[in-house]
């Protein structure tokens, strides 16, 4: 099954993109996600987490 995808996958040209660009954007929601965690406000942290306890 997986040779018959892969053959047909490496006669599209220019696929060899596809993995590097969703690399690249899983890698960037990352960064993004953790730089907002390291620079949110502590008050809106506990605000939120009291959220569902209301």
């Amino acid at each position: 099954m997986f040779k018959f995808l892969k053959g047909h996958l490496e006669s599209i040209t220019g696929i060899e993109i596809y993995p590097i660009i969703s690399l690249v954007i899983f890698f960037t929601f990352f960064v993004v996600l953790f730089w907002w965690v390291f620079t949110a406000k502590k008050e809106y942290i506990n605000k939120v987490s009291q959220m569902p306890l209301d």
